[in-house]
């Protein structure tokens, strides 16, 4: 059996829609509608309110680096605890609930993301993994197979140490790699708007050689950025289309889709 890239969609979800219980039902539901109307949906997660949730238990400080959480060793296997055994988990059951047949896994089986350390202006935020491959064989075969991948971020380097790994550099990387005809982050606001405070100041498209624009301009700044730059990186490496909408309302991953009403950016 060979997959079509055109009916890959990479979702990524993370955020405050990520520890709401009917946002994951709803995500859930929507994945297995998908897969029902013969996409082959493939989720990356993050689970960062988890994680500094579990950091403060540990009595641990949250410290983020334009938009990386810097890890130290003690924060690696706190953040594999929780993606790998609670985010991960929790999601592949939601979706088995539907009959997604999903299968969790992480960049760390079978070396499927590799990595090496990365720096911000010379800054060593640890164990944070610039991401150097995938080895999308791995996937392949799942879909192949009827399996719904469900990742958790992580990766391994040539020492086989393990990394954490951005959710939204780790989507975009899987979708390039899979030749995905559609990317989707999924986030707590509608896409990108011209006022933060407004959402009916929401640019519906941007066109990647607008982006510097919106960002000297300051309509796209803090965390946004980041997130921006994957859908450059994104388009620039052949995904044909780049969503970014509100991972909180009902129906927001079928919507990309099959309702013209959604409230969504486009990035092409």
């Amino acid at each position: 059996m060979s997959i079509d890239g055109k009916k890959i969609v990479v979702i990524k979800y993370g955020g405050s829609a990520l520890s709401k219980s009917d946002s994951i039902k709803n995500i859930s539901e929507d994945i297995c509608y998908l897969k029902s109307k013969g996409m082959y949906p493939v989720i990356v997660h993050g689970g960062g309110p988890y994680i500094s949730e579990e950091m403060k238990k540990s009595g641990k400080e949250s410290l983020f680096i334009e938009g990386l959480r810097v890890t130290d060793k003690e924060t690696v296997e706190i953040v594999k605890k929780v993606l790998i055994g609670q985010v991960n988990k929790d999601l592949v059951v939601e979706i088995n609930k539907f009959k997604g047949n999903a299968i969790g896994i992480s960049g760390i089986d079978g070396n499927l993301i590799e990595v090496s350390k990365k720096y911000i202006n010379n800054m060593d935020l640890g164990f944070v993994g610039n991401i150097e491959k995938i080895n999308k064989n791995i996937l392949k075969i799942l879909i192949e197979s009827g399996y719904t991948p469900v990742i958790a971020p992580l990766g391994v380097d040539e020492k086989n140490d393990v990394y954490n790994v951005n959710a939204d550099y780790g989507a975009t990387h899987i979708a390039t790699a899979l030749g995905a005809h559609t990317l989707i982050f999924l986030t707590d606001v509608a896409g990108i708007l011209r006022d933060s405070n407004d959402e009916s100041s929401l640019i519906e498209k941007i066109e990647i050689d607008e982006v510097d624009d919106y960002i000297e301009k300051g309509i796209i700044s803090g965390g946004m950025i980041p997130k921006i730059k994957c859908c450059v990186k994104g388009i620039k490496d052949n995904v044909k289309k780049v969503y970014i909408t509100n991972g909180k309302n009902k129906n927001c991953v079928r919507d990309v889709f099959f309702n013209k009403k959604l409230k969504k950016t486009l990035v092409v």
